[in-house]
């Protein structure tokens, strides 16, 4: 598969938005050059601010500028927005239900050579747990301009969830985009990979290595976590009687324990998830061979469609 850096792809896209929306403020905590918010910076420096090396404050001024009537777009490490910062979310931005968009890079793994104190494992869940939060994890560099697209849209506070490196593409330019309504992939009768981020193309990969061994995949991009497409999850339990998740996240708190929920109070369906096992990072050489370790890879995922489908009644 061809791959594009998501980073890249929304920096520019800044760029381009910001050129027919005099309100976007964009804030960023002295890490521009990493989030790609210097091309924001050099188009339109009177509307960005660096606040320094302070993820708090970012977030308080942020919050001012949504009650002003502007449109704040916060950028910053997701270790540190998630973690570091979320109680000035919770509080200044979530509580009186503001206009923020926070956008969270380095997500993961992706800090492959920085280790387990740059690998955000866990910030979906804090996020998924606010009210009024909208969080999106979008699976490519096409989806992550469609995505901060449609937040800027879009009312209230958002987490925009994205990585550091190129990933495979799968999607066409120009595809659309909807905050809340799933994406199907690919159609299938056996079993649903519901996936989100890089995972979905580990599962179009997958789908494809067992549909050799005569098994039938659907594949669904659940790009917005939060608030979930409960629709589309409860139409792929009727209809496969399986689900397997795939997240680059912790298994606890992020989208399979989203997709578990909906599914325990509706249609009780055989589950297994993919994603980070309840454990911290780990530096590396390369991105792709932490994931591998980790089971976050096609092969990873076949394995689970095996064993939900030995789940199956």
């Amino acid at each position: 598969m061809l791959q594009l850096s998501p980073l890249e792809y929304f920096g520019r896209a800044l760029v381009t938005i910001g050129m027919g929306h005099d309100e976007l403020v964009v804030l960023d905590p002295d890490v521009s050059a990493s989030t790609k918010t210097s091309y924001f910076a050099e188009r339109f420096p009177e509307r960005f601010i660096n606040v320094g090396i302070s993820e708090q404050d970012m977030i308080g001024v942020a919050a001012g500028l949504a009650a002003s009537g502007k449109i704040p777009i916060a950028c910053g490490f997701a270790i540190f927005i998630a973690g570091r910062a979320w109680e000035q979310i919770a509080n200044s931005v979530a509580r009186p239900n503001l206009n923020v968009k926070i956008v969270a890079t380095h997500s993961g793994f992706s800090p492959y050579a920085d280790g387990d104190s740059h690998q955000s494992f866990g910030d979906v869940a804090l996020m998924r747990v606010l009210p009024n939060m909208k969080v999106v994890v979008p699976a490519d560099a096409v989806a992550a301009v469609g995505a901060l697209e449609a937040l800027v849209l879009s009312q209230g506070p958002a987490y925009l969830r994205l990585g550091r490196g190129a990933t495979p593409v799968v999607y066409e330019e120009g595809s659309d985009f909807t905050l809340g309504k799933a994406s199907l992939m690919r159609d299938g009768a056996d079993v649903t990979v519901i996936a989100s981020g890089v995972m979905v193309s580990m599962a179009v990969k997958a789908a494809a290595m067992l549909e050799d061994e005569a098994v039938d995949v659907r594949v669904i991009d659940m790009h917005t976590i939060k608030p979930i497409d409960a629709r589309c999850v409860l139409e792929a339990a009727k209809n496969t009687g399986a689900i397997v998740t795939a997240e680059e996240h912790s298994v606890i708190g992020g989208l399979g324990s989203a997709v578990s929920e909906v599914l325990s109070q509706n249609a009780p369906t055989p589950i297994q998830m993919v994603g980070i096992r309840d454990r911290f990072g780990e530096s590396s050489r390369d991105y792709w061979s932490l994931l591998a370790k980790h089971g976050l890879t096609a092969e990873g995922i076949t394995k689970a469609v095996h064993s939900v489908l030995d789940m199956k009644p």
